[in-house]
């Protein structure tokens, strides 16, 4: 698989799956610095019903690292626990919404 590389500035958001069903693409750009958090809000506002119908029982990566990222949980009060939910995704990152998968 080619590695996707983003403008300057930007991020690559990668679709798996029901995410990439739902939005109709493999992949896309967007600007950072974002917090995770805001993230999930972005794509609800472009893609109406995300949040329930995908982004609620997938997994996330972050630069080809598993993050745990509750995107539908208001950011918690500082603690370790807060920590993930305040996750600052920078220029260049690599972001990967992963649904589950069943095998049959």
């Amino acid at each position: 698989m080619n590695d996707i590389k983003p403008s300057q500035g930007l991020f690559t958001l990668l679709y798996f799956a029901a995410a990439s069903s739902f939005t109709k693409r493999q992949s896309e750009s967007f600007p950072a610095p974002v917090k995770a958090t805001e993230l999930f809000n972005l794509l609800e506002e472009q893609y109406p019903g995300i949040k329930t119908s995908v982004l609620d029982s997938c997994a996330f990566t972050v630069n080809r690292e598993y993050v745990d990222i509750a995107p539908c949980l208001p950011v918690l009060e500082k603690g370790t626990d807060a920590i993930l939910n305040d996750l600052i995704i920078q220029a260049g990152d690599e972001v990967a919404i992963i649904p589950p998968v069943s095998s049959g």
